[in-house]
């Protein structure tokens, strides 16, 4: 029995709907909660911070939270996941103490620079560290990971550089609005639009399908 216990830990899985909303929860209560607050100013000691600077600091700690919670119910964060919630820390730390809403616009191009960058820096060591993440949810070949890995790597770039021009050309709320829904929806056309590399490079048909079920 104690031997099966550490097998059981680590093949915790979370409910789709609720792991969802752990982690859109936060950037949706971010939105809600902009559209609310976005034309009113708040004086705290002496100092004026717009509704922004305020929802920053609301979705700071929620962020933290979400991730502490999925970490509790999983057993186990990603690297992306981690490293996400640390950049927004630090820009949204930085957002808040200089009173300066650019620093956590920025915050997207450094988290798609750093993802991408690790992904390139992979490539040229002959490894695919995507494969590291989804490794468990999208069996394929080396070839496959390699190229799917490399098309990842253009795509974080692209979106770091639709991040700058958007947040430096345009209005804070169209700037909002393409944070919180065009980002997730360009991340879901990008996998599907890899669904011919997926299904040539599978390798689900050579898993042995002889195994007996566990009783």
């Amino acid at each position: 029995m104690p031997e099966d216990a550490p097998e059981t830990i680590a093949e915790k899985k979370l409910n789709p709907v609720v792991k969802t909303v752990l982690e859109m929860g936060p950037i949706l209560a971010f939105f809600a909660g902009y559209v609310i607050l976005k034309n009113k100013v708040f004086t705290i000691a002496g100092t004026e911070y717009s509704g922004f600077i305020v929802m920053t600091a609301v979705f700071i700690p929620l962020l933290a939270a979400s991730t502490f919670v999925l970490w509790r119910l999983t057993g186990k964060l990603s690297v992306m996941q981690i490293m996400t919630l640390v950049l927004v820390v630090v820009f949204g730390g930085l957002t808040i103490w200089l009173n300066d809403e650019r620093f956590f616009k920025m915050k997207p191009t450094m988290i798609y620079l750093l993802f991408g960058g690790a992904l390139g820096v992979g490539l040229l060591r002959g490894q695919s560290y995507l494969s590291l993440v989804l490794g468990e949810v999208m069996p394929l070949d080396a070839q496959g990971w390699k190229k799917l890995t490399f098309r990842m790597m253009l795509f974080f770039f692209a979106l770091a550089v639709a991040n700058e021009m958007i947040w430096r050309t345009m209005e804070t709320d169209t700037w909002v609005k393409f944070k919180t829904f065009g980002l997730p929806i360009a991340m879901i056309a990008f996998f599907m639009a890899q669904g011919g590399l997926m299904s040539r490079h599978s390798t689900e048909e050579d898993t042995p399908k002889d195994k007996t079920p566990k009783a």
